[in-house]
């Protein structure tokens, strides 16, 4: 008797085979299965938590994927990254992230860095985006994962071989909940398609795509880990929702101009990666793609900008239709121009425009519409990165080593001084450099450079570092390009910011050496810490503290809210043998635990009291805890969230105050009323009658309540 399987048998053991191998064998969920309907279905947006579960659920049902929780939001949801390749590619990420970091780095030699050119993997970032009213993103990428991790067309294939993408589902997934509850809640009504009326991030709004070399928020901190300490991937990709009227999306090459300190590899790369993207639209049929205008390559502090200067090449595109409510465009309607005639930055819609050469002729637009141009941008980039992947890899190596040997010509090192007006900020500055891939040492012993003394303890940034570039652009002034239309015309502003150099902003010492110069210096491997004061010498009335640090407000706080009698002196004085500015802190040594408070202030601060025998010879002013009232307008705005996130992180005692809080509220309670910058008219009137639901119309009104006692500003 034949004991060989039958012919069907066979074909079926390896159709079981081949589903194992190919990661489908888990039953791998449809992004459709979990949320009940599909991505970009007209009126649906998937929640975090379904976004969650599906996640999850892929992560466990295929060798081909991997999920990582890399940090919390500021509101404590989980902040997820996924890694989506080939099944043995996924056994290997500690592999392929170790080559990425070495040739980031570009400390190895050229043999080394081309043989991790040809073995390693392209290192590919895509995200669902920072803006939460931009909605079409998060809602795209489950179909990005499910079709990267199960599809088995010749392009997948090479695309999961050559590529590991690291997919974060959303950047801020606070307010995609606080958009998506507000959709929900207005469907079938006038406000439908209405922006909520608090901010969009808990602090920060918009602006958290301005907190990139700051790292101030939670989740900028955690992506900015991965992108500068972990994986250095060679192409960014951030998902934006606001393009151009009339057009479908904006896509690179951006406009004018490009920040000097960007290396011309990266720029060109960028143009090339942009020129794929729009090239794969066209030959797919997708009509309104348009480049070279309004998004420019200057500024730095923005989430696909700051890789340009990591010699990574950072992708945006701009994708209409920014709410799952279809709209229709009438074609009759269609105008002449995109973009921005006034600023000289628009294409003409006849198709004669070399960066809008397939215009898009209006008609009926559906939230499917973001959802598939999205995509489809998305398999371009990871399209090219498959294809040059070597290319890619070493590029970014190139790139590095260009900017070390820049070293030998300028900008030989940076010097941060141990004496500095705030150490805490110096420290701080550090950290944020730190947080940017900067290598810093600190110094040892005392030394000498270009005639000026440097204590130990001095920070040095070496300028020979393949991150040379972001050092230079945060360290040092910008000039922004004289840019006019015409010879006698105003100057055309900055699409963004003009200027972040983080000495002038922080108030720190930093001092450029040109010149070589030896210092016995050891690396900073870690942030640096705050080390515990002291509190010296005899308090028979209290300890001095100086206020020239920013943490004596935090101090102060603490103190006053425990009920620790706080004066403040209304001129300078000496005591001790010691010298003490105006407007030094006074805490008077009263009861037992003054003295108690202090030396956990001290410790936990790094702040340094000085005992007082005797009250100083100068006028005292008493200081008492603040009670600080914070107008919060219906109309969102983010000079509000700042100055809320700045004083909660200084400990003030702070109140939102609403319109009718401001109307009606006995407001004596307050010692400072803050109105945040924003325009005089939306105070008075806020949202007009007919555009918000009744409770959000409205302002303070002329009459606007009651003056504050004193400190409204």
């Amino acid at each position: 008797m034949n004991s060989s399987p039958r012919p069907d048998l066979k074909v079926f053991i390896t159709f079981i085979v081949f589903l194992w191998s190919s990661g489908l064998y888990g039953q791998v969920p449809t992004p459709e299965s979990v949320f009940g309907f599909e991505p970009g279905a007209d009126y649906k947006l998937a929640s975090y938590q379904q976004l969650l579960d599906f996640y999850r659920q892929l992560d466990a049902a295929s060798p081909r994927v991997e999920l990582e929780e890399i940090g919390t939001t500021v509101l404590g949801r989980p902040l997820l990254l996924l890694y989506i390749s080939s099944a043995e590619n996924i056994e290997q990420l500690d592999r392929w992230k170790q080559i990425s970091r070495e040739l980031a780095n570009a400390r190895i030699d050229d043999e080394t860095a081309q043989s991790h050119a040809e073995a390693g993997k392209a290192i590919v970032w895509i995200d669902g985006g920072l803006h939460a009213t931009e909605v079409a993103p998060s809602q795209m990428l489950p179909r990005l994962a499910h079709h990267v991790a199960t599809d088995e067309s010749d392009e997948t294939r090479k695309i999961r071989d050559n590529t590991i993408m690291l997919l974060m589902p959303s950047m801020n997934p606070d307010g995609l909940e606080v958009v998506r509850q507000w959709y929900e809640r207005n469907l079938e009504t006038p406000f439908e398609t209405t922006r909520p009326p608090e901010l969009y991030h808990h602090y920060v709004g918009h602006d958290n795509n301005r907190d990139w070399f700051m790292n101030n928020m939670p989740e900028t901190a955690a992506v900015s880990r991965m992108l500068y300490e972990e994986w250095f991937p060679q192409i960014v990709y951030n998902h934006h929702q606001t393009g151009p009227s009339w057009a479908r999306i904006f896509l690179p090459p951006f406009a004018d101009p490009v920040n000097p300190n960007i290396h011309p590899g990266v720029t060109t790369g960028v143009n090339m990666v942009g020129s794929a993207m729009s090239n794969r639209f066209a030959m797919k049929k997708m009509p309104g793609a348009v480049s070279d205008m309004i998004y420019s390559m200057w500024w730095n502090g923005g989430m696909r900008t700051v890789p340009y200067f990591h010699n990574m090449i950072g992708i945006l595109t701009e994708t209409s239709h920014a709410t799952a409510s279809p709209r229709y465009y009438d074609p009759e309607e269609r105008p002449a121009q995109v973009g921005n005639p006034r600023r000289g930055q628009s294409a003409p819609t006849s198709g004669v425009d070399i960066f809008y050469p397939y215009p898009w002729p209006g008609g009926d637009s559906r939230f499917s519409d973001p959802v598939r141009y999205t995509f489809t941008a998305s398999m371009a980039v990871l399209d090219i990165a498959a294809d040059l992947k070597s290319r890619w890899l070493y590029g970014i190596y190139s790139m590095g080593r260009d900017a070390i040997a820049a070293a030998e010509q300028d900008r030989f090192a940076y010097v941060i001084p141990a004496d500095q007006w705030d150490p805490d900020e110096a420290r701080n500055l550090v950290k944020i450099l730190m947080q940017g891939g900067i290598e810093i040492q600190q110094a040892s012993e005392g030394f000498s450079a270009r005639g000026q003394d440097f204590a130990a303890g001095s920070y040095i940034v070496y300028g020979d570092q393949a991150f040379r570039n972001y050092a230079i652009d945060l360290l040092e002034a910008q000039q922004y390009p004289d840019r006019r239309r015409t010879p006698d015309g105003p100057p055309d502003p900055p699409y963004d910011l003009a200027g972040w150099t983080l000495p002038m902003q922080m108030g720190v010492n930093v001092v450029r050496m040109d010149e070589a110069f030896s210092a016995s210096a050891q690396a900073v491997d870690s942030f640096p810490e705050t080390t515990a004061g002291s509190v010296g010498g005899d308090a028979d009335y209290g300890f001095a503290l100086s206020p020239q640090t920013n943490t004596s407000a935090t101090a102060i706080n603490r103190l006053t809210k425990a009920g620790i009698e706080v004066q403040r002196s209304e001129a300078a004085f000496s005591a001790n043998n010691q010298d003490f500015p105006l407007g030094t802190y006074i805490v008077r040594n009263e009861g037992r635990s003054a003295r108690r408070q202090v030396n956990q202030i001290a410790e936990d601060l790094g702040l340094d009291f000085t005992g007082l025998t005797k009250a100083p010879d100068v006028g005292l002013a008493q200081q008492e805890a603040v009670r600080v009232g914070l107008y919060k307008s219906w109309v969102a705005n983010m000079d509000e969230g700042w100055t809320r996130w700045l004083l909660e992180n200084y400990e003030f005692e702070l109140e939102s105050l609403s319109d009718a809080d401001i109307q009606s509220a006995d407001l004596s309670r307050f010692d400072a009323i803050i109105l945040p910058s924003q325009d005089a008219d939306s105070i008075l009137t806020g949202n007009a009658p007919g555009t918000m639901p009744e409770e959000y119309v409205g302002g303070i009104g002329l009459a606007g309540g009651p003056p504050p006692p004193r400190g409204v500003g």
